[in-house]
């Protein structure tokens, strides 16, 4: 029980704090492109360590697969976003295109969890690294993103309070 209020917490945050300001806009800073996927990367790569003693090598294929697989989808939606200049720093906006990427993003790790389960392969590490595979896919996605940005010469806030004298 415990582990489906993390998956719903992990499930809400991710909708709220990336698929919903990408589709609404968003204001962007080095912090709001590293913090989220960091925090996703940590508690999964924590959660599917301890599950990895457990772990076959066909279930370790499944979430290389998986890896590449939500990566690749990372790539994508970044190049779906529009990238602007606004209030000193690059402003966000997603499209029709990125929300479907995001939907195709969760059928696939569905899929890959219903395909290992077809094929026997339904350990302990498929559902504890759900939060690396988000985390991974958005860590992908948000340095496309900042690549973008640089080769645009876009500003980028640091969002840090500024020093008065």
């Amino acid at each position: 029980m415990p582990e489906v209020l993390l998956y719903a917490a992990i499930a809400g945050l991710v909708l709220y704090r990336v698929v919903y300001q990408q589709v609404r806009g968003t204001l962007l800073s080095l912090r709001t492109l590293v913090v989220m996927p960091l925090l996703l990367t940590v508690l999964g790569g924590y959660l599917a360590l301890k599950a990895l003693p457990g772990a076959s090598a066909a279930e370790l294929g499944v979430l290389a697969a998986d890896l590449l697989v939500l990566a690749g989808l990372g790539v994508l939606r970044s190049t779906t976003t529009t990238l602007t200049e606004r209030d000193g720093t690059t402003f966000q906006k997603g499209s029709a295109i990125t929300i479907g990427l995001w939907v195709l993003t969760v059928a696939v790790r569905i899929g890959v969890a219903a395909l290992g389960t077809a094929l026997g392969v339904d350990g302990s590490l498929t559902s504890a690294s759900i939060a690396l595979t988000l985390g991974v896919s958005i860590a992908v996605q948000n340095a496309t993103t900042y690549r973008r940005i640089r080769r645009r010469g876009l500003p980028l806030a640091d969002r840090r309070p500024a020093v008065s004298r």
